[in-house]
């Protein structure tokens, strides 16, 4: 295991304050706020401390309120809204400054046996004939050298690769609004952490990383990368279908139905490396040009 993918599971590993309590920390991103997935992630682990191990997260639904302050700790607070027979519902509460900065709700369900169908895995190169993130990088001159460095550093636990070039690559110039990544964690998942709690709450992390890139394609634009939008997560849902690994490649095929009113969609299918439809994620963000003074 990577020392990066380390520092991001202990990034993970929520302290419990009180019997429904806890508290997460952060690290610095790209922009002067916290990281939306890693809020995400920590809510989903908050929510899962609370429910028995053999019932598995099965989808989430969450509010990005305001924006987290990455030098404060983030207090989860866990309501047990339900526990059935074969269903169990958390509500997480994400607190700073003594405001809500997030709102998750969860589902966990007990394994049944049911009706199967999926939609087929859309084709994607091998990810092993992939530039990787930092190779990606070399030659974009237009990157200041402080969202490079940052950039790198937040994609050193993860493993991920781009089908074709990204926004920030080849801004300018319109295409269309599609996108397809490959990632897994980068290390093997052993031993007692190797729970599918943590499997999806890694996927979880990864899915706020690129979602809105289909949004930016469709109208040439570099994005945060190079400041030519201002952009925030405002909703994400994810439903997670089948099991999965997140040390083990995955495919994220992603594009983005409509752009309008200052916010951007973005729809997305994740996908094992053997063509099993594995999660499904929906996200709108704000995706604000800026206005020439």
């Amino acid at each position: 295991m990577s020392q990066a993918l380390q520092s991001l599971l202990d990034l993970l590993d929520l302290e419990r304050i009180e019997r429904d309590i806890f508290r997460g920390h952060s690290r610095p991103a790209v922009v002067p706020r916290v990281f939306g997935g890693q809020v995400a992630a920590q809510a989903l682990v908050a929510a899962g401390r609370t429910v028995p191990e053999d019932r598995h997260a099965h989808s989430l639904h969450a509010y990005f309120l305001r924006p987290g302050d990455p030098g404060a700790p983030i207090v989860y607070t866990v309501d047990r809204i339900r526990d059935g027979r074969s269903f169990t519902t958390r509500r997480v509460v994400a607190v700073q400054h003594g405001q809500p900065i997030f709102h998750l709700s969860a589902s966990f369900q007990l394994f049944e046996e049911g009706l199967d169908h999926q939609a087929p895995m859309p084709p994607a190169p091998d990810p092993a004939t992939l530039p990787t993130s930092g190779e990606r990088l070399r030659g974009y001159d237009h990157l200041h050298p402080m969202v490079v460095e940052r950039f790198l550093e937040a994609r050193e636990a993860v493993d991920l690769r781009y089908v074709d070039e990204p926004p920030y690559g080849r801004f300018g110039e319109p295409r269309e609004p599609h996108s397809q990544v490959w990632f897994r964690a980068n290390g093997k998942l052993e031993g007692a952490i190797d729970t599918p709690l943590l499997h999806v709450v890694l996927a979880t992390y990864v899915s706020d990383m690129t979602l809105l890139d289909s949004v930016l394609l469709a109208h040439g634009r570099g994005g945060w990368a190079v400041g030519d939008v201002v952009g925030a997560s405002l909703d994400h849902a994810m439903w997670f279908h089948r099991p999965f690994r997140a040390d083990e490649w995955l495919l994220y095929d992603q594009e983005s139905p409509s752009a309008s009113g200052g916010r951007g969609l973005g729809q997305a299918r994740i996908y094992t490396r053997d063509g099993a439809l594995a999660i499904s994620v929906i996200q709108e963000g704000v995706v604000r040009v800026p206005r020439e003074h």
